[in-house]
């Protein structure tokens, strides 16, 4: 039986980038983009700069992003030594490689920070950053996943996570994503393949596999490197209108 990787939807960050932009661009209604971006939690609340204001919704703070000038919103998802889709100040970058994600929107940025079945998003000021486009990040992650594939492969992978194996040989099936009205087909398609790559690299090292060798488990690791941030660089640019196709 074949295993569905997790996850198979976007992280909190990615689910305000694109449905925060569907919204800004007049695509979605405020309900929907909120219920969209809050999904499974409870609420969400937006922390003002400083954290010297009282939390406020979803919908008053992407208010207030429109009035500001703000015409959409970008994923971030930085890892150490790459922060990928951040470009700085410190501030905001160390945030943001402790949550694991962040939005971009102009010249701010929130960041998550969970507290049960609630997310405050905490904003900071953003500098203007640099990403891949879409068919860069496209062909890296094509590329990545197939030489971890041919190496994985080479490690017996069958015997030490038949499920990697089984997702390895199931990626013609990629997770269906609920993208707003306006998301580029590519790009939804392209965060999907994204996604299952990221949760590729997860179940691999979940553990060392039982009999798997010291050497071969840091080959695991070496051939997984480069996947995960490829995964990592195609969500973002899936995520970050600025690089979308024009159409």
């Amino acid at each position: 039986m074949t295993t569905t990787p997790h996850p198979t939807t976007l992280p909190a960050s990615g689910r305000l980038a694109w449905w925060g932009t569907a919204w800004l661009r007049g695509k979605v209604v405020a309900d929907l983009a909120v219920d969209a971006i809050i999904g499974d939690d409870a609420t969400h609340r937006v922390v003002g700069h400083g954290g010297d204001q009282s939390p406020e919704g979803l919908a008053t703070a992407l208010g207030g992003l429109r009035s500001s000038g703000v015409e959409h919103l970008g994923l971030a998802l930085p890892s150490e030594g790459d922060l990928a889709g951040l470009g700085g100040p410190r501030e905001l970058n160390h945030a943001a490689l402790e949550a694991g994600e962040a939005v971009v929107a102009g010249e701010r940025a929130l960041v998550p920070r969970r507290e049960g079945a609630v997310i405050f998003w905490l904003e900071y000021d953003a500098r203007p950053r640099q990403l891949d486009d879409v068919g860069e990040a496209d062909r890296r992650l094509r590329r990545d996943l197939l030489a971890a594939a041919e190496r994985l492969a080479a490690l017996d992978v069958a015997r030490w996570r038949p499920e990697v194996a089984d997702e390895l040989m199931n990626l013609r099936h990629t997770p269906r994503l609920d993208a707003p009205p306006g998301t580029p087909p590519r790009c939804v398609e392209l965060a999907a393949r994204a996604l299952q790559a990221a949760a590729i690299v997860e179940l691999a090292l979940d553990d060392d596999g039982g009999s798997v060798s010291a050497a071969d488990a840091t080959a695991r690791r070496t051939a997984l490197r480069d996947l995960a941030r490829a995964a990592r660089h195609a969500l973002v640019a899936a995520c970050s209108p600025e690089v979308w196709p024009p159409g």
